[in-house]
């Protein structure tokens, strides 16, 4: 699949995780640059120390799916935050989720189910979007998922964003539900609906990351952070 969903949001952890929820999203984004890919932000809640308390994006580009997918999951990082005075370890948490796009036809939404709420945009954009209620939130009334989308100068455009988050969640849920159904609920990527699981932990003081899947490590945290994901993609490649 060439477009998916990457939703990141702090975990465990205060300011910390919102920084490190950052980090992961400025990798992902490096990463999307390096590969020639599209990376769009469809909405995001930021700290006041630049770091994200939640972050939803598109991403388009050859394999973009099949390339990401394996990072769903709570990462964990282990270092000295730059607010810490004594200089201890901080152990804090975020959670990645990435799902693949669905095409409009391949989930049927009933308009009468929805609530859709317009409002004024608090992020980047300009003055129209700060003053005129581009931004758009969606409530799926039968299940109770809502999403948000307010970084383009149109309400169409916002909605348009906000309904392909919408339908890739649905479409979510419906292969949990199925995987259930039919007694194969996995921890796995899509329909796991598991994300409490701990798949990757950065150690700033070893200078290590480890994927606690595959039992795979590796060195230079920085060179990854800064969009260097290859190693760890073709690590799952190699896995099957």
């Amino acid at each position: 699949m060439n477009k998916a969903i990457i939703e990141v949001r702090a975990g465990v952890g205060g300011d910390e995780a919102a920084i490190f929820a950052a980090n992961l999203v400025e990798m992902y984004q490096k990463y999307a640059q390096r590969k020639g890919w599209k990376f769009v932000t469809v909405d995001e809640s930021r700290t006041t120390l630049n770091g994200y308390k939640t972050f939803m994006g598109r991403v388009e580009g050859l394999d973009a799916y099949d390339a990401l997918k394996n990072e769903s999951g709570v990462h964990r990082i282990q270092r000295v935050p730059a607010t810490e005075k004594s200089g201890r370890v901080h152990t804090s948490t975020a959670s990645v989720v990435v799902m693949p796009f669905v095409e409009e036809r391949a989930v049927v939404i009933n308009p009468s189910d929805l609530e859709i709420s317009f409002f004024r945009s608090s992020g980047p954009g300009g003055q129209n979007v700060n003053k005129v209620e581009t931004a758009v939130r969606i409530m799926h009334k039968p299940t109770g998922v809502v999403v948000a989308s307010q970084t383009e100068r149109s309400q169409n455009a916002n909605k348009e964003n906000a309904m392909s988050v919408l339908r890739s969640k649905l479409f979510e849920e419906m292969q949990r539900q199925k995987a259930e159904s039919l007694g194969a609920l996995r921890k796995e990527q899509v329909g796991s609906g598991d994300r409490s699981e701990k798949v990757r932990t950065y150690n700033f003081p070893d200078d290590r990351i480890t994927d606690h899947r595959i039992g795979k490590k590796w060195h230079n945290i920085e060179k990854i952070l800064n969009g260097d994901l290859d190693p760890i993609v073709e690590a799952f490649k190699k896995q099957g």
